[in-house]
């Protein structure tokens, strides 16, 4: 990441480094102000683990995508919703284990996000998800 978008400090810094960014033709520092901004909304809702935070960081990077594509806010309302009711992990696992592979899961992979999918955060934690979540992901993500 650019170390002029890991020095900033608040959501809206980085708002206006990317915007400055994209006039000047600096897609990369622009896409790295996009991602601090994400590590700052993760980081407010003070996660208790490592996983946690990740599954956060998925959330606000597919808000910010969607956002982008919409050419305003867009809150992933339903994800947060099913979050208040079963918790962060369970609802990804949900999210996940179903059939189709979510249209989250799709915007993130079409802007070069993948990292951020529930998908990706899975895989870099095995242990904390179930078998089928992670074979599910494996798939979708192409690492069979």
């Amino acid at each position: 990441m650019d170390p002029r978008a890991v020095r900033l400090k608040t959501i809206e810094q980085c708002k206006i480094l990317a915007e400055n960014a994209l006039k000047g033709g600096n897609r990369e520092l622009a896409k790295d102000c996009r991602e601090r901004a994400v590590q700052l909304r993760a980081e407010k809702h003070r996660a208790k683990t490592e996983v946690e935070r990740e599954c956060l960081e998925a959330i606000y990077a597919l808000e910010e995508v969607r956002s982008e594509a919409n050419g305003r806010t867009t809150k992933a309302a339903r994800t947060w919703q099913a979050i208040k009711r079963h918790g962060i992990i369970p609802t990804v696992e949900r999210v996940v284990t179903r059939p189709k592979a979510s249209e989250g899961f799709k915007a993130l992979e079409e802007m070069g996000l993948k990292r951020y999918a529930f998908e990706a955060v899975i895989l870099r934690h095995p242990d904390i998800f179930s078998t089928e979540a992670a074979e599910i992901s494996r798939r979708r993500l192409g690492e069979e």
